[in-house]
C-alpha cells in the first residue's frame, strides 16, 4: 500500500523552530490530501494541518494558526510542516496522513506514517 515516512522532529527550545518531512511511495501522489496530526500519550489524536492535491488551499487548527505552514512538492511526493514559535504544548509525536477526501477527521485518512517525536523545552 501507500507509505508514508515522517522526519524532521527532535529536541528545540521555545521560540524555536522546526521543519517535519513526509515522503509517500505513492504514484498517484498529486491525487492525494494530506494532513499533519499530533498525539501526546492519553490524549486523542489531534488534527493539525492539510492540504489539497494542488498544494493551493490549506486549513489549520487553530492553537497552530499562524505559527505552522504546510506545504507540499508533488515532483517529489513530499509534504512538509514548517512550525515556527515553538511552545511546550506543541510537544507530541506528529504524523503525516493521507487521503482523497477534504478533511480535517483522522477517521477519514487511509494512511498514516509511524510518526516523529517533536519535544520543546521550556
Amino acid at each position: 500500500q501507500v507509505q508514508l515516512q515522517e522526519s524532521g522532529g527532535g529536541l528545540v527550545q521555545a521560540g524555536g523552530s522546526l521543519r517535519l518531512s513526509c515522503a509517500a511511495s505513492e504514484r498517484t501522489f498529486s491525487s492525494l490530501n494530506m494532513g499533519w496530526f499530533r498525539q501526546t500519550p492519553g490524549k486523542e489524536r489531534e488534527f493539525v494541518a492539510v492540504i489539497n492535491r494542488s498544494g493551493g488551499i490549506t486549513n489549520y487548527a487553530e492553537s497552530v494558526k499562524g505559527r505552522f505552514t504546510i506545504s507540499r512538492d508533488n515532483a517529489k511526493n513530499m509534504v512538509y510542516l514548517q512550525m515556527n514559535s515553538l511552545n511546550p504544548e506543541d510537544t507530541a509525536v506528529y504524523h503525516c496522513a493521507a487521503g482523497r477526501a477534504w478533511t480535517r477527521r483522522t477517521d477519514d485518512y487511509t494512511y498514516w506514517g509511524q510518526g516523529t517525536q517533536v519535544t520543546v523545552s521550556s
